[in-house]
């Protein structure tokens, strides 16, 4: 392993002090865990935190007043708990959107009130409208051919009506001791292309579906249908949210609202019997047409004698707008200002430099951790093939050259929180096999809090990956799953009310004993080897 990162040294980074030496015992403070066990078990403040979040802030949409407030309110908490130097960090993002009423009705042939949620970034109705409910298919050119002049005053109601189902099984998910026996066995992924690979080429599926999107806005713009429905993911009143995008220009031109299951199946069963429903919508909604800034939260506790050094630790402030993005992810920020609030409170002197992130813009790509990235720790250079400058960064065959800053030598760890409510299980590790017999000695002494696994697999979707992708030791930690993707992720079912208390006091003290642990550490936690400058590339989860 020496003689792989002495490579990577010779090709310009003098880092080989970053530790891909011998394995050897890792010291921990006792004392000072059972100092971290006793103020958060007992003097916890990660509800509170919570709920500020998410009854008194509520939503928090990148862009919108409502995620400036978040910001805001944050850092003068984390300042006034101590914490020095709390700063909102600003980088470019779109446009600014907020939802300020909605409601849909069936009015004929029986009234009946219907639960739907807009799209961010959908265009409102200047006011109540009504037109008569219809059933299309908008995927290809040859579909908008054939609907060319028949939409106009229409509500579409786009897609297949789905099925549903029984419950046979509590939705309520803890990993099994065989789970976690299985998830820390080490798996091979196949290459792209490979057989028993999935053999999509997501490059040109995602150039063919933005050039129909191109397409498919301009036939609605000339139709003038009043607006599209689509079905939600989930049952049970249980609204699940697609993605809206928020650029100018790639928004639909007219309301686009995702419905309840059991609503726009039974509107779909009426058209299929040749009964005419119509159906009422009043959705405003305030956009901005000007580019809104995005923010990071940052705030430290600043270092000794590695004061230059930073331990970093985070979550995503932004959410998505049906619910009040509680487990997605006022959870894993929540946790993370406890974890700091806990520190403090102790008095703990470390000596690396502790720094809170809270980032902006994740449920848009990554946006926040990205541009602290690329402001404090390296970037890439453009790619020199004009075409691959068109692609986003996810889709690029061609990457540009790793430039490195001066706070690149310095890093030390990105810790993140980002899969629900549950409690912390391990901790994924990227395949950076030089860390775990670092993580297993530190979550050797809280293995009774039922956090003991280590997996050198990849976990994705979240935002340790813009520091794993260029060459930075990130982690998320491994959540019990409880109701996330069941029930709460992207959801009108995402508040308060789903967050367990028990779990997140046990998040924050783990978050805080590794916060400590990498901190106090002679060296900064070990690297991997530098990545490729052109890897095979993946787009990322949702």
């Amino acid at each position: 392993m020496r003689r792989i990162w002495g490579c990577v040294c010779l090709v310009g980074l003098s880092l080989t002090a970053l530790a891909l030496g011998p394995v050897r015992d890792e010291a921990v403070d006792l004392g000072v865990l059972s100092r971290i066990r006793d103020e958060g078990f007992n003097r916890s403040k990660v509800m509170d935190t919570a709920s500020y979040l998410c009854d008194v802030i509520g939503p928090r949409l990148t862009g919108s007043p409502a995620y400036r407030k978040a910001h805001e309110w944050t850092k003068d908490q984390l300042s006034a708990w101590g914490l020095k130097e709390a700063r909102m960090e600003a980088w470019d993002f779109g446009r600014g959107w907020t939802l300020e009423h909605a409601s849909v009705h069936m009015t004929q042939p029986t009234p009946a009130p219907l639960l739907a949620v807009p799209l961010g970034w959908s265009a409102g109705t200047k006011g109540a409208v009504r037109g008569k409910a219809m059933k299309v298919k908008l995927e290809s050119e040859q579909d908008l051919a054939n609907y060319r002049g028949k939409l106009t005053g229409m509500i579409l109601l786009t897609g297949e009506a789905p099925t549903l189902k029984v419950h046979e099984r509590v939705e309520y998910d803890r990993y099994s001791e065989e789970e976690l026996e299985e998830l820390s066995q080490y798996r091979i992924e196949p290459s792209r292309g490979a057989p028993g690979s999935p053999g999509v080429n997501f490059r040109e599926e995602y150039a063919r579906r933005r050039q129909f999107t191109e397409a498919l806005n301009k036939f609605l713009s000339e139709e003038k249908p009043l607006a599209l429905v689509a079905a939600g993911g989930n049952d049970g009143g249980n609204v699940r949210l697609i993605r809206g995008p928020q650029r100018a220009g790639e928004s639909s031109p007219v309301p686009h609202l995702v419905m309840a299951a059991e609503h726009y199946t039974r509107i779909a069963r009426l058209l299929d019997r040749k009964i005419e429903v119509e159906l009422e919508l009043d959705l405003r909604v305030k956009l901005t047409d000007q580019e809104e800034k995005g923010y990071n939260t940052i705030a430290d506790i600043p270092g000794t004698d590695l004061k230059d050094e930073v331990v970093l630790l985070g979550g995503h402030l932004d959410s998505w707008h049906p619910g009040t993005g509680a487990t997605d992810d006022a959870s894993g920020v929540s946790v993370v200002m406890e974890a700091v609030r806990i520190l403090n409170a102790l008095e703990i002197k470390p000596r690396r430099t502790i720094r809170v992130g809270l980032w902006g813009g994740e449920e848009q790509g990554f946006l926040g951790s990205r541009a602290y990235v690329t402001q404090h720790l390296a970037t890439r250079a453009e790619p020199t093939d004009p075409e691959e400058r068109k692609q986003p960064e996810f889709m690029r065959r061609e990457r540009g050259e790793l430039q490195l800053k001066p706070e690149y030598s310095k890093f030390s760890v990105y810790f993140n929180l980002d899969n629900g409510t549950g409690k912390i299980r391990g901790i994924y590790l990227q395949g950076n096999a030089a860390v775990q017999p670092i993580f297993e000695a530190w979550l050797k002494p809280v293995a009774d809090l039922g956090a003991s696994t280590t997996t050198l697999r990849n976990t994705s979707g979240t935002d340790h990956i813009p520091f794993d992708s260029v060459g930075l030791p990130g982690f998320q930690f491994i959540q019990d799953s409880v109701e996330y993707m069941s029930r709460t992720h992207h959801t009108n079912m995402d508040v308060f009310d789903r967050l367990q208390r028990e779990d997140l006091m046990q998040a924050s003290v783990i978050m805080a004993w590794f916060a400590y642990n990498a901190a106090m550490r002679d060296d900064l936690v070990p690297r991997k080897p530098m990545p490729p400058q052109n890897p095979e590339r993946r787009p990322p989860s949702e």
